[in-house]
């Protein structure tokens, strides 16, 4: 299990939280599965940008984004050079913290 601290986000996660991701379990699944609604309209398919998270700490920890990610990062509302897809990102065993940018660009809500 790795540990996942996801920063305050005003609407989604207004006090934090701290999560536990499962093996092989992407960052994304792992905010669903404990109620933080992140946007996620391609259904975690790598063809959409809103699960975009920025890795504040433990980025080095990750496994390099592929071309497909990096391809579809580039269309992403607020990147940085630490930015990933939550979708593609599998947590390793070093503790990442995570902030859920303010906005993302998506054509279709899901509101899971």
């Amino acid at each position: 299990m790795s540990r996942i601290v996801v920063l305050p986000h005003e609407r989604l996660c207004p006090q934090g939280a701290v999560l536990k991701a499962e093996s092989g379990e992407s960052i994304c699944a792992a905010m669903l599965r404990d109620g933080i609604a992140l946007e996620h309209a391609c259904e975690m398919s790598c063809a959409c940008t809103t699960c975009h998270v920025i890795v504040r700490e433990g980025y080095d920890s990750l496994k390099p984004a592929d071309e497909l990610e990096d391809d579809m990062l580039d269309k992403a509302w607020g990147l940085e050079p630490n930015s990933r897809l939550s979708c593609q990102a599998l947590p390793a065993a070093q503790e990442l913290v995570v902030e859920i940018p303010q906005y993302t660009i998506n054509m279709v809500s899901e509101h899971h």
